[in-house]
């Protein structure tokens, strides 16, 4: 049983088809990356998994139970969490309340083992350490990108939906950046990654699936990206 499983999955904007039948699954601890030109429906697919975005017809099944049509907060206690591409952290509030705002679902959580999760936060992203009471609207880009991905995994997801995790980054943040996600591997959570920086993005995926127009045009490992078809789609 997969993680993840979408099936045929329709949803609009208004009266404007976007999602037009795509299916993806994600398994257990993968990393899946969605490549295609701006418009091509990726964000939506994300938003639409999430439950931002109602779907007109197909399922989203996560550990083969239905989340279609479910609200946000009940998605992200079943174990998925978002970081939307303008990440949405609190200005106002310093790197540790944003972090502890993640575990909103888990009131109850013992002490101890909040202590735990910020610590494996702090120790992925050193830099939120040092910087754990200056307000959000302070970090640079970099460090907003970070503390979004904190925020996640303060939950203790199954599952990540990333949107641009790399959008207007320096080259050397954005290799910070990947390596934490990768590394994500290896404590089983899996990672669905909307990224432009198709070659970054594909080296840490087992699969990758192209989109265009609302569709699934191909799928497979990064030897994918060689096919003609799919470089007319992605302009790479």
């Amino acid at each position: 049983m997969a993680l993840l499983e979408i099936t045929d999955l329709h949803a609009r904007y208004r009266i404007a088809p976007i999602l037009q039948g795509v299916s993806i699954t994600v398994e257990a601890g993968e990393i899946v990356s969605i490549f295609g030109r701006n418009g091509a429906g990726k964000t939506t697919l994300l938003k639409t998994a999430m439950g931002w975005l109602a779907p007109t017809a197909g399922t989203i099944a996560l550990e083969g139970r239905s989340i279609a049509g479910v609200s946000p907060d009940r998605i992200f206690r079943r174990g998925i969490a978002f970081i939307p591409e303008d990440r949405r952290i609190f200005a106002r509030l310093s790197v540790l309340e944003n972090l502890e705002l993640g575990l909103f679902a888990e009131l109850g959580l013992a002490r101890a083992e909040r202590r735990r999760r910020m610590a494996r936060v702090f120790d992925l992203f050193p830099r939120l350490a040092e910087r754990r009471n200056q307000a959000g609207r302070t970090l640079s880009g970099g460090e907003q990108q970070m503390l979004a991905i904190g925020r996640a995994l303060v939950g203790a997801p199954k599952l990540l939906l990333v949107d641009e995790p790399s959008e207007g980054l320096a080259p050397k943040v954005v290799a910070e950046i990947f390596a934490a996600l990768a590394g994500l591997r290896a404590e089983n959570i899996a990672l669905l990654l909307v990224e432009q920086n198709v070659q970054r993005a594909a080296a840490i995926s087992e699969r990758c699936y192209v989109m265009e127009k609302g569709c699934i045009v191909a799928q497979g490992k990064l030897d994918i990206l060689k096919h003609e078809a799919v470089r007319r789609a992605l302009s790479v």
